[in-house]
């Protein structure tokens, strides 16, 4: 319903992006169908504890020398053969195997389901990193346009005050160089806008057709999916950013550079699979234990015959499938002896593929470990340096406000405004950066803390 409600006409949030991503991905696609394999195979572990029922339906034509089933002896008529049998079998015991076949096959399907997690997780992060790019290339776009423009109203102004005699033809020049520079730079920010919303729609599997630069407006990209407020308390800087981030509220914040604890690491999704992924082993080393132990199991059926001398009376269909009719019930007992060491070596495999397991899950939580301790850390940089630009920020405007008056008075020089106004755009950018890599850091450490980045489910 999202992605059929997903027009050109709409502006997309990040919040639409991912869903729109995960719902088109190939390799999401392809993981929920081996998902389905792995319920399957669950459904055939519980099939193999359940009774077996077979029937059988024979038919057979004997002509010239064969032997009679009746007399068993031969004989060289022809006869006709027919045969009924149904036969039901139970496993009573067998080392347990089907049980732990069964566990193995649940734990399988668990761990599908975090890895098939993690994978959408992944996805998100990267559509939401493409996402920043498109918004940072769309700002620079904007303050480079602004800049543009306040060049163009300094070029008139300039020629106004060099027809007075106020100004001369060098700062006219000088202007006009300007007035190209920005130029440029608007065509370059465009150019770099262009390529990140072409990543974004790649990245996203973007159904819609795109053959050239103009296609991608059709794209439109919604900057309310962040909003930056900064709030002082208590000496401590704190960062909200709107959006749905899945399980908690965005609007938890950390201070004095501590993350906050979302969610238990233990639930995040490469911690789960790798966790599941041990059950699964352990399982399979109970079924491979199993191997050495007896089986047991029972069985029943009834079978029934009809049999007829071609061209001779006989005794009637009905009356010989009663007078054939059998029952039987048979137990089976089956002792492993000597299997030319099969099951000693599959156990030993068994046995080091559950250390693997144990390892790598060891190693999944010291690697969580590690990114959840760098992206906080990376956050509480970028919050700290946002704060500071917006300082510098407030101050290159004022400079270049004080600049630009001293410049109609005739106190300053074009190359000063220049300067001015060169830092005044760097800053803007450098601020709009550090929002947008500290909104990245923030949904990345609440992820490695076990938080879901998206509902897209």
């Amino acid at each position: 319903m999202l992605c059929s409600a997903v027009t050109a006409q709409q502006a997309l949030t990040v919040t639409d992006c991912m869903r729109y991503a995960v719902a088109h991905n190939h390799d999401i696609r392809i993981s929920q169908l081996t998902q389905d394999n792995r319920r399957a195979e669950r459904l055939a572990a519980i099939g193999s504890m359940l009774p077996s029922l077979s029937g059988n339906i024979g038919a057979q034509y004997n002509f010239g020398r064969a032997i009679d089933p009746e007399t068993n002896t031969y004989t060289n008529v022809s006869t006709f053969y027919n045969g009924y049998s149904v036969t039901a079998s139970l496993p009573l015991f067998d080392g347990f195997q089907n049980i732990n076949r069964l566990r193995a096959a649940r734990a399988g399907v668990l761990m599908g389901n975090s890895e098939l997690q993690a994978k959408r997780d992944e996805l998100c992060l990267q559509v939401f990193e493409a996402y920043c790019n498109v918004l940072y290339y769309q700002g620079t776009v904007r303050m480079a346009g602004e800049k543009l423009e306040q060049s163009r109203q300094s070029l008139l102004q300039t020629r106004l005050m060099c027809e007075v005699g106020r100004k001369s033809e060098a700062d006219v020049a000088q202007m006009e160089a300007q007035l190209a520079a920005d130029e440029y730079e608007v065509t370059r920010q465009s150019n770099e806008l262009v390529t990140a919303r072409l990543a974004l729609a790649q990245l996203m599997n973007w159904q819609g057709e795109i053959e050239t630069a103009e296609d991608l407006d059709t794209l439109r990209f919604q900057d309310s999916s962040f909003r930056f407020q900064e709030v002082q308390k208590n000496k401590s800087f704190f960062i909200i950013i709107t959006g749905n981030t899945g399980k908690r509220s965005s609007e938890e914040t950390t201070h004095d550079g501590e993350a906050a604890d979302w969610a238990d690491t233990d639930d995040h999704p490469m911690i789960e699979a790798a966790r599941q992924s041990v059950s699964q082993a352990r399982s399979n080393l109970r079924v491979a234990r199993g191997g050495l132990s007896p089986s047991l199991s029972v069985s029943a059926g009834v079978n029934t015959t009809y049999n007829k001398v071609l061209h001779s009376e006989a005794t009637g269909y009905g009356e010989q499938l009663n007078n054939n009719r059998g029952e039987y019930v048979y137990a089976s007992l089956t002792i492993p002896l000597f299997n030319r060491l099969q099951t000693l070596t599959n156990i030993r495999r068994q046995r080091n593929n559950l250390r693997i397991a144990e390892e790598e899950l060891a190693q999944k939580q010291d690697e969580l470990t590690k990114l959840r301790l760098r992206a906080a850390s990376d956050w509480e940089g970028y919050r700290r340096q946002t704060v500071q630009m917006e300082r510098k920020v407030e101050a290159d405007s004022l400079a270049y406000r004080l600049t630009a008056r001293k410049y109609e008075e005739g106190l300053a020089s074009s190359i000063d405004v220049q300067t001015t106004s060169a830092t005044l755009l760097q800053s803007r950018a450098q601020l709009l950066q550090c929002r947008l890599m500290t909104a990245l850091k923030e949904r990345m450490t609440r992820y490695y803390s076990g938080e879901r980045i998206c509902d897209t489910e």
